[in-house]
């Protein structure tokens, strides 16, 4: 995945709407709802989900790949799994806009070292943090893992549940979409994607 498409850049050939344009998309929103975007209790509405926006969708000015950037190599020879399992997080349905919230579990074996097990949080907060799939946040985990560290392998579950299913639609509530993809020793031995598993429910 090539580093400019991983981000919207200051060069980026999509241009970006100002701050008034959003929040008068939102003001169309609420009057297509069958509300008045003009009385007390929405006139700053727009402003603020503008602003909410801007934390929900963080995550479009970062590379995963650079909250990687810094290597512990003095790790005494640990060459074993490194797993960081249940990390909270909230994202949004590329389809209807809707929240998609769970846990994601990460694991990898090292090559050249170990990463802070808070940046392996901060990674999945990058790319939940956009308008996503699960299936694709699921694969982005995992080739920014490989990308930035190089290691042997990279085991990535997330287990959400979609509100688009459980609010609108079907309507069922309490249901969960679990996604896995697998690198390296994880991918060609289904003993250590046994084993990730079994750490992941243990």
């Amino acid at each position: 995945m090539d580093a400019m498409a991983d981000k919207i850049s200051a060069d980026d050939e999509r241009v970006r709407p100002s701050r008034e344009q959003a929040e008068a998309a939102v003001r169309t929103l609420i009057a297509w709802a069958g509300d008045d975007p003009t009385r007390e209790g929405l006139a700053d509405t727009p402003s603020r989900v503008v602003r909410a926006y801007g934390e929900l969708f963080a995550g479009y000015e970062s590379d995963g790949r650079d909250v990687l950037d810094r290597v512990f190599e003095e790790v005494a020879g640990y060459e074993d799994m490194v797993l960081v399992k249940d990390i909270p997080f909230h994202s949004h349905c590329e389809h209807h806009m809707l929240p998609f919230f769970g846990n994601a579990h990460v694991a990898y074996y090292p090559r050249n070292g170990v990463v802070g097990l808070s940046k392996i949080a901060r990674l999945v907060d990058v790319y939940a943090r956009r308008l996503q799939t699960q299936e694709t946040m699921t694969s982005q985990i995992v080739t920014a893992m490989q990308d930035a560290l190089d290691p042997r392998g990279v085991a990535v579950m997330i287990e959400a549940e979609h509100m688009c299913m459980s609010m609108r639609g079907i309507a069922k509530a309490g249901s969960r979409t679990v996604t896995s993809r697998f690198s390296g020793m994880f991918l060609d031995n289904p003993a250590e994607q046994a084993r990730f598993l079994t750490m992941v429910r243990g």
